[in-house]
């Protein structure tokens, strides 16, 4: 592109919407040309592809990202009752964040934990297993 072009459309840059439109209107009229889709395809629509074969994620893991620390008792509880851990290897798991604390669960169950851990006052992502 030269250099003339590129000064141009710099400028197009900066126009708003309303000015683009009106900008190209007076182009076809100026030039006696119609920038709208071309005749030789009339029908000719961008395909929307749609793979039967790509399903909705149905595993899910809980990851425990964050913990203040004036709420890490609270959340220590929480991952107790959730994993089922004694106390020392729970403190372990708040002690080295961001964790995973439970893997491949339904969207459900991955929900009703971030509930129970952002109550407690973890910060949570769920990712797709």
């Amino acid at each position: 592109m030269s250099i003339k072009t590129l000064e141009i459309l710099e400028q197009i840059k900066t126009l708003s919407a309303l000015e683009t439109a009106q900008l190209v209107e007076q182009i076809e009229t100026t030039f006696d040309i119609n920038a709208s889709p071309s005749p030789i395809f009339p029908n000719f629509t961008v395909p929307l592809i749609i793979n039967d074969e790509i399903e909705a994620p149905t595993e899910f893991d809980v990851v425990v990202d964050s913990v203040p620390a004036d709420k890490k008792i609270s959340v220590l509880k929480t991952v107790r009752v959730i994993t089922d851990l004694g106390l020392k290897e729970a403190k372990e798991f708040v002690d080295t964040l961001p964790k995973t604390i439970k893997s491949g669960i339904t969207k459900t169950e991955a929900t009703e934990i971030r509930k129970q851990l952002e109550e407690a006052g973890a910060s949570i992502s769920i990712i797709n297993s």
